[in-house]
């Protein structure tokens, strides 16, 4: 699940933070799930407390602010993924780099002792460059074509 799915309507507005909320909770009820996004200050800790596997992307910010770039330039010929229909693109990668920025100063540290916290207790992937990121795609695509065997 596409946090911002649930966090935002066809053209961009966001749900009431109840609804929200209320939706988040159902996932996490659920036997299985998986999750992409931040959401919310207020459902980011339970949601990764909940969680049994975390996959942290930590790259340097940069990067990411190169990821939100070409989404914003790809996104006139290619609606992105996992954005609610009709999001305004402008108004979207703007609030993206707003919250990178966020993130980077006040929550990756946090992030970075939570998955060194956990790193015992939960499987977790903490993914510091591109090329971890495509080994770990490829260790996943390994793993889930020999389950369908």
């Amino acid at each position: 699940m596409v946090l911002d799915k649930i966090k935002y309507r066809s053209g961009g507005t966001e749900v009431p933070d109840s609804e929200y909320k209320s939706t988040h909770d159902e996932i996490l009820a659920s036997d299985k799930w998986v999750i992409d996004g931040f959401g919310s200050m207020e459902t980011l800790w339970s949601r990764l407390n909940e969680a049994d596997t975390l996959i942290y992307i930590d790259l340097p910010l940069p990067l990411h602010c190169w990821w939100v770039t070409k989404r914003f330039l790809t996104g006139f010929f290619v609606p992105p993924d996992g954005w609610p229909e009709r999001s305004p693109l402008l108004k979207s990668s703007m609030n993206s780099y707003r919250n990178l920025w966020l993130c980077h100063k006040y929550l990756t540290p946090k992030y970075r002792d939570y998955v060194e916290q956990t790193q015992n207790s939960k499987c977790v992937y903490h993914l510091k460059s591109t090329q971890q990121i495509a080994e770990f795609l490829k260790l996943i695509e390994t793993e889930t074509s020999s389950d369908n065997k």
